[in-house]
């Protein structure tokens, strides 16, 4: 019998993926990982990192923050504005291509390989091992496969993901002005839309001051590279909405005309609570698996875990047997599934009382939980369960319903 190429190969090299590669990697697992395209590549973020997805990268890469956000202002439909200060930060903004590749980097220190511009045509199994297929004939095989190449993937395919909730976000990068350093730096807004579940952002890339300290807002301290993420997202099968809802935010923010350097559209799919996350030696993680928080979107956090743990799990199947990797979906089941659960029923209410949401967060019990959550202090979950709010979601509507219920969110086209 043959011995694979691999201990563990990773399909997508973007964070679910190089969490998942580094972790193996950092094991003696011989790993490899796999992306389409070549680091550092854009990928479409808006890449405001939550302290748990600050824990999970810490101590592995060096974090390439680009502003770090202590005030945050609110609005409901560009009306009813106000802002609220932290006295610590609640994010850390980073560029998605220094990111992803500062994980490429860990990764490939912790002994794993690395192939790019690599495309993957399906995957297959047998009772010993699992086999990456290529174009032209080209394989090679692993004990065990992670996949990590996003929701619309080959390998979620393969494994049979399933998704309850998609939408649709729209995004544009623009080149900052010395002004827009001095009204944005430290500070990001976000916006609840007229369509039920919609919301819009601003999340400022600045670049650190290094004569005045990464915190220095000057318009003096300007660079070139500034810029501003302006994006929204709402239900999927909304297109005309989404595209007028963003021109109406630019309008809104003054920023009509400005420089694009870069627009972009992404799904977000979120996983019903049954759909599987392994078929047999392939694991799926990240975007791949459906991991995301259903009323933020927030999926970086969810990448990170996902992916170490799987990274782990199939790490210690390579040397342990294929019945290991039963550990991977029970890791899941007791650490995001219940956040994702929370996450819905905040969503149920945000989508039908949003106002009242708005008005929540102006008050010390909203903003208090809001920070913990940006801080990576509390999950969903735990928001969840402190008995005033669980009382309140209850009574506005978001009380638990069986996955893929059409009660569990507004009615998607």
């Amino acid at each position: 019998m043959a011995e694979p190429d691999f201990d563990v190969a990773v399909v997508g090299a973007g964070p679910a993926g190089l969490s998942a590669a580094r972790a193996a990697a950092a094991t003696g697992a011989r790993t490899i990982v796999i992306d389409r395209a070549e680091h550092p590549r854009y990928k479409t973020c808006g890449g405001g990192l939550i302290g748990t997805s600050l824990a999970m990268a810490a101590p592995r890469i060096q974090v390439p923050g680009r502003d770090a956000i202590s005030a945050i202002t609110f609005t409901d439909d560009g009306h009813r504005a106000f802002t609220r200060q932290s006295a610590t930060p609640l994010l850390t903004m980073v560029r998605r291509n220094d990111f992803d590749h500062a994980w490429l980097e860990a990764a490939a220190a912790a002994g794993a390989k690395v192939l790019q511009n690599a495309q993957v045509r399906g995957l297959e199994q047998d009772a010993d091992a699992a086999t990456v297929l290529f174009g032209d004939g080209v394989s090679l095989t692993a004990r065990v496969v992670i996949g990590a190449d996003g929701s619309a993937g080959i390998s979620s395919r393969y494994v049979g993901v399933t998704f309850e909730q998609q939408d649709l976000g729209l995004e544009v990068e623009l080149a900052a002005t010395p002004e827009d350093r001095a009204a944005w730096r430290g500070r990001v807004h976000l916006d609840w839309g007229a369509e039920p579940g919609s919301y819009g952002w601003v999340f400022p890339k600045m670049k650190g001051c290094e004569s005045h300290g990464a915190h220095c807002a000057s318009a003096d301290c300007w660079t070139t590279d500034d810029e501003l993420t302006v994006g929204v997202i709402m239900a999927k099968g909304k297109g005309a909405e989404t595209k007028d809802y963003l021109t109406k935010f630019l309008a809104g923010l003054g920023l009509t005309g400005r420089e694009v350097r870069r627009d972009s559209g992404h799904l977000t799919r979120c996983r019903t609570d049954d759909a599987p996350l392994a078929r047999g030696r392939v694991l799926v993680a990240g975007d791949a698996a459906g991991l995301l928080e259903p009323w933020t979107r927030e999926g970086i956090s969810y990448a990170l875990r996902s992916g170490a743990w799987a990274g782990e799990v199939a790490a210690r199947a390579a040397g342990q047997g294929v019945g290991a990797l039963d550990g991977y979906p029970a890791l899941i089941g007791k650490h995001l599934v219940p956040e994702m659960q929370a996450g819905r029923r905040l969503l149920n209410v945000f989508s039908r009382h949003k106002r009242l949401v708005h008005a929540a967060m102006a008050t010390p019990m909203g903003w208090r939980a809001f920070e913990g959550f940006c801080r990576g202090e509390l999950t969903m979950a735990e928001v969840m369960r402190r008995s005033p709010i669980r009382v309140a979601v209850n009574l506005l509507g978001g009380d638990p319903t069986p996955s893929g219920s059409p009660e569990r969110h507004p009615p998607r086209a």
